[in-house]
């Protein structure tokens, strides 16, 4: 039996091209060659040749496939109309008393409570559980600085309107911020920090 030349060539460069099995950011499995072959493709100095495959999404950033699917804890859910009109009355109502604090430069979330419960709403419980209708100050997040993490002054507030509904605001040294917003997948009103 006779093997012609050009197999023996497609067969030798199949067997010297190893294969890996790699995970996506939700476990799903895929195999792809690596080597050079595949550092070549995906080069960010080469350009893509032909239209773009999978699953690319228009908001993806920089066009990785699946890229809502992997961040959707990211998004907050749609309001409802009613949600987002009775967020934005409560969010007026806000407003005027953390630009009376920031400007007293009183930022911490003890008098930052204080000042809110002033306007009748009710306190989160102990674990700053978001309940409907009621209102959670706390710290602001820890953020990592050069060699360690650091808690910045200020107060992060979030006060559940609706099923729906979220007012969500914050107050620190530098600035103050009222908006509104669906509620998050795996953190309620606030906005995650980061992934699951």
């Amino acid at each position: 039996m006779r093997i012609s030349r050009s197999r023996l060539v497609v067969t030798a460069l199949l067997l010297s091209t190893p294969l890996t099995l790699t995970r996506t950011g939700c476990g799903e499995e895929h195999a792809g060659a690596t080597g050079s072959a595949a550092t070549r493709a995906a080069s960010p100095s080469r350009s893509p040749v032909g239209p773009a495959r999978g699953n690319v999404e228009p908001d993806s950033h920089d066009g990785a496939p699946h890229y809502r699917e992997n961040n959707g804890f990211k998004f907050s859910q749609e309001m409802s109309p009613a949600g987002e009109k009775a967020a934005r009355a409560e969010a007026a109502r806000i407003e005027p008393v953390l630009k009376r604090l920031w400007t007293a430069k009183v930022w911490d979330p003890e008098r930052v409570r204080a000042a809110l419960l002033e306007l009748g709403y009710r306190s989160a419980g102990p674990n700053g559980e978001q309940k409907l209708g009621k209102l959670t100050v706390r710290r602001m997040d820890p953020r990592f600085e050069t060699d360690h993490y650091v808690t910045p002054a200020g107060a992060q507030i979030a006060l559940r309107i609706r099923e729906d509904a979220c007012v969500t605001a914050f107050t620190q040294p530098t600035n103050y911020q009222v908006s509104v917003n669906g509620l998050y997948m795996e953190t309620g009103c606030f906005e995650p920090r980061g992934g699951h």
